[in-house]
Order: structure tokens, then C-alpha cells, then sequence
């Protein structure tokens, strides 16, 4: 009986162990987009038309910066001058410095990008009455 057992168990070890010749690889091919890429000037002007909705709401104009943010850029001023705005409309002081704060972080090493935004967008937050990280005191921390 242990015999049998072991030829029984020693044959199905071997058909694990076997390699079929038969079979092969499929081919892998790559799938690439064939869409329409998408210039600057359009992606710009699609987050400038995003953030100038006149019923935005604070959760659309949340998950428009994170998903803007979440992108290898900085965002052009006119865009960021664009969500500013929707953050004034909804009187949500908060999510503009955060806006501030995000780009500058955005910027990283990169130290004349931030001024330069600044710069571009101080009609703006003069305007709004928007102060800036640094003018509040909380770019220490």
C-alpha cells in the first residue's frame, strides 16, 4: 500500500515538475493613448472655465486644486488667479491661502517661481483683499 502510495505521489510530482514545449509567451504589446493631446493654452483655459463656474461650491473648488495640484506643474497665475476668485465668490479665506501655500510648496527648490507668482498675481490679492502666507506671519512654522 505505501507502495502504491509513493509511485502515486512521485508520478504526480513529476507532471508538476514537467515543462510543456507546447505552450508559449503571448506577446505583450504596448497600448498608447491615441488621443488628442491637450495644449497649454487649453489646459489652462479648461481650469479657468473649471474655476469660473458661478455656482461652484467649496467641494468642487477643493477637489479642482487637488486635482490641479496633483499635476507635474505649477499652475499658470492666470489659473490661480481664476481660483482665487471662486475662493472670494464662496468667502472662503482659508482655501485662498491654502492655494498660496500649495503653489509655493509646488515650487519646492525652485526659488524665483513663488515671487514670480507673487508678483503676477498682486493685483489680484490686493484686489480680493487676499494676504499672503509670508504677509500673515505663517510661513514660519
Amino acid at each position: 500500500m505505501f507502495r502504491a502510495l509513493s509511485r502515486l505521489s512521485a508520478a504526480g510530482f513529476r507532471s508538476l515538475t514537467a515543462t510543456r514545449t507546447g505552450c508559449s509567451a503571448p506577446l505583450v504589446s504596448r497600448c498608447y493613448s491615441h488621443g488628442k493631446v491637450e495644449t497649454d493654452e487649453e489646459f489652462d483655459s479648461r481650469w479657468i472655465t473649471y474655476f469660473s463656474k458661478p455656482d461652484i461650491d467649496a467641494w468642487e473648488l477643493r477637489k479642482g486644486m487637488n486635482t490641479l495640484i496633483g499635476y507635474d506643474l505649477v499652475p499658470e497665475p492666470k489659473v490661480l488667479d481664476s481660483a482665487l476668485r471662486a475662493c472670494r465668490r464662496l468667502d472662503d479665506l482659508a482655501s485662498a491661502i491654502r492655494i498660496l501655500e500649495a503653489v509655493k510648496d509646488k515650487a519646492g527648490p525652485h526659488k524665483d517661481i513663488y515671487p514670480y507668482v507673487i508678483q503676477e498675481l498682486k493685483p489680484t490679492l490686493t484686489e480680493l483683499g487676499i494676504s499672503t502666507p509670508e504677509e500673515l506671519g505663517i510661513d514660519k512654522f
